[in-house]
């Protein structure tokens, strides 16, 4: 992520409708977002993440994708995607997916990546589906909202 990244990052951490997919329930200030940008090596090794601006072919930036809670001695990472509203339904997130799973592999030399999905979100379960994910796992009142708690699913990927 680069400094001028600041804008795109504030704008998706502090869209409140995504808070039920992440693992905040609170905005960040921009002072904390940049002082991220600052700080984050890029390196996955040093900061167990590594962030990815989304842009499209004309260069705008249409979502971000990253890799967290990663173990290296597993050789497996959690992938998030978050592709922002206007540009979605577009074939990006598919692309994307095929993109990070290619740096996973080769660049990372992960053995796997899963993301843990609302099992209501039928978009973000066709999409892990059709990209070769296998549900492996439901994790029943795993996400909590305002209506109460939520199943998630695991769909995990070996590379």
């Amino acid at each position: 992520m680069e400094p001028e990244d600041l804008d795109v990052l504030y704008r998706i951490e502090n869209d409140v409708e995504l808070w039920d997919v992440g693992a905040t329930n609170v905005p960040y200030s921009r002072y904390v977002l940049h002082d991220y940008i600052a700080n984050a090596s890029g390196d996955i090794y040093a900061d167990r993440q590594v962030r990815l601006i989304v842009e499209g072919p004309d260069g705008t930036v249409v979502g971000l994708v990253d890799l967290t809670n990663f173990d290296p001695k597993h050789r497996r990472a959690e992938l998030g995607l978050v592709v922002e509203r206007p540009h979605r339904r577009k074939g990006f997130a598919r692309r994307v997916l095929l993109h990070i799973e290619h740096y996973a592999r080769t660049v990372l030399h992960l053995h796997q990546i899963y993301a843990v999905i609302a099992a209501d979100n039928a978009a973000a379960c066709s999409l892990f589906r059709a990209a070769g994910y296998d549900q492996v796992a439901c994790l029943p009142q795993w996400i909590a909202s305002d209506s109460g708690f939520r199943d998630a699913i695991v769909m995990q990927r070996l590379l």
